[in-house]
């Protein structure tokens, strides 16, 4: 972009809008469906300051102007707790490749059945090594909802801000700071649901399961507290629990009672009223990723249905939360999706399908795929275990080139871009129809409210929650 379109970005547009002191003002909505936009966020993500920054700033308040707005989750999923809602799963979507692509195409897919509850997220891990800061990723999923015309809130979440085993071990309270952080950058961008991982704390060698959970219940309630604390008016940003790491043992309704009844306590404990968690998640069975067997071949999962169905249960009539969540679920066999709305799960999180559809696609560069294969074999050999094949390795490793080559990725020619995204498209199709999401968008204007905010509100509340993290308040 040139230096005048940096410091005006508007001017991308024409006279379709116009900026001023008062705001943003959309004299023709139809042109933020046009390539303008595509120059805009291309500029939110790989300028460079202060036009980059300029660039997420009118991202954001046309986002404002038109319904786009990051909003929480928190009001429908305790509306579903109460009985008022249901039927349907929430899918989260960990947008990890080729992000504006890959959320235009969910997006469309939305759209075409008139789903509004989706969830657009990103992990702590992936945060680092696909190169998507909080800020840009907001930026990104409304550029990418303003170009398909989108007009619903947004729920963007940071998934798994989950505190480190090995880094708690060695300094609690740094390893709890630096998840609250994160949080802090998080909510201060516009991620207004936040799943808070403290379940690597849970200690199976206790003799009792509140002496096991109990360790993971206080660290989610005092970060839980934190959220409280650092909320822009107007927001209870949604909040998930975890009882169970993913990929370890199935979860039990007796350790979520044993890890509800002591989260309640602790969060009573820290201030009057405080609101609780929305949802919480489980182990039934799967893992991030699959398992990857020597030929590169996925294995069969073992998934618990009727675990999951009684957790679900539990977490609504004992607790008022929406439901139970299940990670790792993408590379499940297509047959597997329609089970989670029929066992009341009220989330489901899916995110290595949509990378493998990238890493795997027959229009993907041979010459792109075999320099990314070098890097990881240069870059990535922590990654690989010892009775490994070079199947098992790049499967497992291939995630840890996103962020190297993200830019690449971006700019590959326009005719491979949309055959990539035309069957992402259709793998969120299936699964928006399979989950019963399709015709959800009625739900979200009416159980939803997202608030008006502006940049400089949200970025202020940021600033205020990153000091307050780092004071260890």
């Amino acid at each position: 972009m040139t230096s005048s379109i940096a410091q005006n970005p508007a001017s991308l547009f024409g006279g379709a809008i116009s900026v001023s002191p008062a705001g943003v003002q959309i004299h023709d909505a139809e042109a933020l469906k046009s390539e303008a936009m595509d120059r805009l966020v291309w500029e939110a993500v790989f300028g460079t300051d202060p036009g980059r920054q300029t660039a997420r700033r009118l991202l954001w308040d046309l986002g404002q102007a038109t319904g786009v707005r990051p909003a929480s989750i928190h009001d429908l999923y305790l509306a579903c707790g109460r009985g008022e809602f249901g039927g349907f799963t929430v899918p989260a979507i960990n947008v990890r490749m080729m992000a504006y692509d890959t959320a235009r195409a969910a997006i469309r897919a939305a759209l075409k059945g008139n789903a509004g509850a989706i969830i657009f997220e990103i992990a702590r891990s992936e945060i680092a090594y696909t190169e998507q800061r909080p800020a840009e990723y907001v930026a990104v999923m409304i550029g990418a909802a303003l170009r398909e015309g989108y007009r619903l809130p947004l729920f963007i979440q940071g998934d798994h801000c989950q505190v480190n085993a090995k880094k708690y071990a060695a300094d609690p309270e740094g390893e709890v700071g630096e998840v609250k952080k994160l949080i802090a950058e998080e909510v201060g961008a516009g991620f207004f649901n936040i799943d808070v991982d403290t379940s690597t704390l849970v200690d199976l060698e206790q003799p009792s399961l509140d002496l096991q959970q109990r360790t993971n219940y206080d660290r989610a309630a005092e970060i839980t507290a934190f959220i409280r604390s650092i909320e822009p008016r107007g927001v209870t940003v949604s909040v998930g629990g975890e009882i169970g790491e993913v990929g370890m043992k199935n979860s039990t309704v007796e350790e979520l009672e044993a890890f509800m009844g002591g989260f309640t306590r602790s969060l009573a404990g820290r201030g009057p009223r405080l609101a609780g968690l929305s949802k919480i998640s489980v182990q039934t069975g799967t893992s991030h990723g699959g398992v990857v067997l020597p030929d590169g071949s996925i294995a069969d999962v073992q998934l618990d249905l009727a675990a999951l169905e009684a957790l679900s249960k539990a977490a609504r009539g004992n607790y008022g939360l929406g439901g139970a969540v299940q990670h790792g679920a993408s590379t499940l066999p297509p047959n597997a999706f329609g089970n989670f709305p029929r066992v009341g799960a009220i989330e489901i999180h899916l995110a290595t399908n949509f990378q493998n559809i990238v890493f795997d696609h027959p229009r993907l560069p041979a010459d792109l795929a075999r320099r990314m294969k070098e890097w990881l074999d240069q870059n990535a050999q922590s990654e690989r275990r010892p009775k490994d094949t070079d199947e098992q390795f790049y499967y497992r490793a291939r995630k840890k080139a996103i962020g190297p080559f993200k830019r690449e990725l971006w700019s590959l020619p326009a005719d491979v871009r949309s055959a990539i995204a035309a069957d992402l498209e259709k793998t969120f199709n299936f699964l928006f129809e399979q989950l019963k999401v399709y015709g959800t968008a009625p739900i979200v204007e009416k159980a939803v409210r997202a608030p008006v905010l502006t940049e400089d509100q949200l970025h202020r509340a940021g600033e205020r929650a990153v000091d307050d993290a780092e004071a260890g308040e």
